[in-house]
């Protein structure tokens, strides 16, 4: 490997790992595990972040059309989780390697202490050479407790885990810059950070049989490499790509990172759905906050408490028009926070070293 990664996420989209028929690519998936133990070999720690429950699903039973969509979903997802993870283990154990199986939802994450139950799993199934396959439990995660899709899933498990890199296998080669099916199209090999111009190439159509697309995709990758962890998207439909992409002799799309930001930051970046506060700040406050200096949030920036909160919770800082510039763990309670408004002289209601920023 050219790169010195050691320690990738890589997440499989339902359409690399599907036929056109919607059923399992058995063949792919051998070849992707195959690839995938080469890595561990190498002495590289992987993470899988895995679709394809409902997939196998769907090639053990026939669902009827006029079924509830979300009671099919999890029909087919309970039945085919338990195939694609005996499928997984036994191409594995052809590799002398052990995997396993996490299931989580968004619940999972929603406060520190559930954050870190999950990150310690993942820590010992690494330290005892164990592949985690990591798949949201679509049995219970239904409308609001869903993942946008498993981009989002994975994008957080890179953070959590503090991963070198993480790499996306879709169904094609990375970002156009322009309709892929036009001619001259090509794809952007390298996104500096702070590049803001992607989305206008992006179509926002979905694709084939996952729930995201590329628009969900570049969302995400672009946080993450905010975040210090470099990412990849690469198609994963061709023949060795995981090895190529991380030999730098691939055709993708990669997102150079930012300065690396700490653990706790990383944790605050993924937690905009469980704060549980809103404080409205003045324009002098938010240019501080965005400004990239080591500035935190003092009282006689906030403008309003719209919400309550105690301490330790996180909290959404917004600008005078309602839009969102951060989030932040709250030093104090909204009561505290309520007295000192304007004031000049109090302590911060949210330190530098826990505040994340949006814009």
């Amino acid at each position: 490997m050219k790169t010195s990664y050691r320690k990738v996420v890589i997440k499989i989209g339902s359409n690399v790992l599907t036929r056109d028929n919607g059923l399992p690519d058995l063949e792919r998936i051998e070849h992707l595990v195959s690839q995938l133990s080469c890595l561990k070999k190498k002495g590289v720690e992987v993470i899988v972040i895995s679709s394809g429950a409902v997939a196998s699903g769907r090639s053990l039973i026939k669902v009827q059309e006029k079924q509830n969509t979300v009671a099919a979903r999890q029909l087919l997802a309970s039945i085919g989780q338990i195939k694609l993870i005996n499928t997984y283990m036994r191409l594995f154990e052809r590799h002398d390697l052990l995997c396993s199986q996490v299931l989580v939802t968004k619940e999972d994450f929603r406060d520190r202490m559930h954050y870190l139950n999950i990150k310690n799993c993942l820590e010992i199934l690494l330290q005892h050479h164990v592949v985690p396959i990591v798949n949201e439990n679509d049995v219970v995660s239904v409308t609001e407790l869903m993942f946008t899709d498993n981009d989002e899933l994975a994008g957080l498990v890179a953070s959590m885990l503090n991963a070198d890199a993480l790499l996306i296998l879709s169904n094609v080669d990375g970002i156009y810059d322009g309709d892929p099916k036009a001619a001259g199209t090509k794809v952007i090999e390298r996104v500096e950070p702070g590049s803001n111009h992607l989305s206008s190439f992006i179509t926002t159509s979905k694709s084939g049989f996952g729930r995201g697309g590329m628009v969900t995709k570049l969302s995400m990758a672009q946080k993450i490499a905010k975040l210090g962890i470099p990412v990849h998207i690469a198609n994963g439909k061709k023949e060795n790509i995981i090895l190529d992409v991380f030999a730098g002799q691939a055709v993708h799309t990669q997102f150079l990172p930012e300065k690396i930001t700490s653990g706790k930051k990383k944790w605050i970046a993924h937690s905009e759905n469980s704060a549980t506060g809103v404080v409205k700040l003045n324009e002098g406050a938010k240019q501080a906050l965005i400004s990239g200096k080591a500035s935190s949030l003092l009282p006689v920036g906030i403008v309003n408490v719209q919400s309550e909160f105690q301490k330790g919770d996180i909290i959404k800082l917004v600008d005078e028009h309602d839009v969102l510039i951060g989030l932040g763990i709250a030093e104090y309670g909204s009561d505290k926070a309520r007295e000192r408004l304007g004031e000049k002289g109090q302590r911060p209601l949210v330190h530098y070293n826990y505040f994340y920023a949006v814009l």
